[in-house]
Formats: structure tokens, C-alpha cells, sequence
């Protein structure tokens, strides 16, 4: 399924698509922040011929990352970015998921050896959430301290997630180039998100923030997704107007542009 709007400057496109029952959305959005590795969607294939198969689609024009293989931690597995930037992990999982695709940080530089601390943090954040398998850096793995992330699951609202330390050299960091929308069906959830998550108020803007560890998110009202859906251009772009000049979303604001 994919929607398409348009702000009223046309400069911006955004496109909602599903894959394999998930929700993506993906934004035309200029050359300010580059797509990297730090954010990378691990996809557990069922067999090993579905893991050629997609590595073949996902690696023309793109770069590998780790060669398609036998690993210790899988009989088939390749890390690669994708021609427009987009990093996947393609693993042969002989335990059939609910969930085909997993949104995976990479903790490096200044962030290595916080994933634990991170995944406690937003565990503690959302209201259903849990932690699940940490596999653990043992004594000998340098350059990474023993004891630090491999690799850990955790779920948020019942959304899985992965985490991992990587304490190599990596020329690039986490960004907005990626992000993670919470939707919310109040102001009192939106103040509570914003609250808890924003840690820099620079970054603040249109109802992102960026929190401790560098990561973004979109604190957005459900009511607004309707609004955008609405046939009267004028209706959408009084809203469009009210909300860019916020930072967190102020739903009864919205309203009363939408009303008019």
C-alpha cells in the first residue's frame, strides 16, 4: 500500500509503503543527512535460496559490507548497502519470526559500549517493552571490552528491535537519515514521549528530536495522519503552515488550523 503527499511547496515528498506487513515511510527530504550503517534492517530469510535471492536484488549497484557466507552465528549471512544507502542484513534463520524485518543499531565511536545502557533505556520508556537474548563481547574479541553488546533483541510496543557495540573504526555515526515514528493518540502521550526521549534541543523540529545516544524519532499525533488524508488543500495547508513552526506537536493547535 503506498499514499503519497505533498507539502504546499511541493519540496517534499513522502511515501508510506508495507513491507512484508510492516510500515516504512520514506521522505524526499535533500542531501542534508547521508544514510549509513549505524541504523540497518536485519531481514531473517526462511531458506537459503531467499537469501540469494534478495542479496542479489539489494546488492546491484550497491557496496557489500560482509560477503555473503557461512558464519559462526549463521550457515548464511551478508551485510550490504543497497544502491540508495539503505544497509540490510541478510540472514538464513532456521526459527520462523513474526517479524520478517528488524530495525538494528550499531553503537561506534563515543557510543560504543553504551547498547546496554540504550536498550534499558527505552525499555523503561515504553510501556510494553522488554529485553530479550544479549549475546555478550567474551575476553579475547578485541578490539571490543568483554562484557559489551554482540548483539541483544529488545521490543518496543510490540515492535523488536536489535542492538550491538562495534568498537572498530567506523566513519560515520547515527543521524536523522533514520528515524523512528511513535504515534500517538493524545498530547499527554506526545508530552510524555518528548519528555522522556529529547536530550537535544537543537534538533528539535516538526516533531523530531534526537535523544541521548543520537538517535531520531517522531513524536507525531495520529489525528494529523488524517488531517494530510483530507480532499481540501486549503485545510492541509494550514495545517502543514501550523506545524512547521513547531517543535513538539500541539494537537489543539492543529485542530483549530485544520478547522480553519
Amino acid at each position: 500500500m503506498t499514499t503519497l503527499h505533498d507539502t504546499p511547496s511541493g519540496s517534499v515528498d513522502m511515501v508510506t509503503i508495507e513491507l512484508l506487513n510492516q510500515e516504512f515511510t520514506l521522505i524526499s527530504a535533500g542531501p542534508f543527512f547521508k544514510l549509513n550503517p549505524s541504523i540497518s534492517f536485519l531481514l531473517a530469510c526462511e531458506t537459503k535460496e531467499e537469501v540469494d535471492i534478495l542479496w542479489k536484488s539489494l546488492s546491484e549497484d550497491g557496496l557489500i559490507l560482509m560477503e555473503l557466507g557461512e558464519y559462526p552465528f549463521s550457515e548464511k549471512y551478508g551485510w550490504i548497502q543497497d544502491k540508495y544507502g539503505v544497509s540490510w542484513q541478510l540472514m538464513y534463520n532456521t526459527q520462523r519470526k513474526k517479524q520478517k524485518i528488524t530495525p538494528t543499531l550499531m553503537f561506534v565511536g563515543e557510543n560504543c559500549g553504551k547498547a546496554e545502557d540504550a536498550l534499558n533505556f527505552y525499555t523503561s520508556i515504553f510501556h510494553d517493552a522488554k529485553v530479550g537474548e544479549i549475546l555478550r563481547y567474551q575476553k579475547g574479541e578485541e578490539p571490543d571490552r568483554k562484557g559489551t553488546i554482540k548483539h541483544a533483541n529488545f521490543t518496543l510496543e510490540q515492535q523488536e528491535f536489535a542492538i550491538m557495540d562495534s568498537a572498530y573504526q567506523h566513519n560515520f555515526s547515527l543521524n536523522e537519515a533514520i528515524s523512528f515514528i511513535v504515534h500517538c493518540k493524545t498530547q499527554k502521550e506526545i508530552d510524555y514521549y518528548w519528555e522522556s526521549l529529547s536530550a537535544d534541543p537543537s534538533a528539535e523540529q516538526c516533531g523530531w528530536l534526537k535523544d541521548k545516544y543520537g538517535v531520531s524519532w517522531q513524536i507525531v499525533p495520529l489525528v494529523m495522519n488524517e488531517m494530510m488524508k483530507s480532499n481540501d488543500e486549503q485545510k492541509i495547508m494550514r495545517v502543514t503552515e501550523a506545524f512547521l513552526k513547531m517543535k513538539k506537536f500541539d494537537i489543539a493547535k492543529l485542530e483549530r488550523a485544520f478547522a480553519g
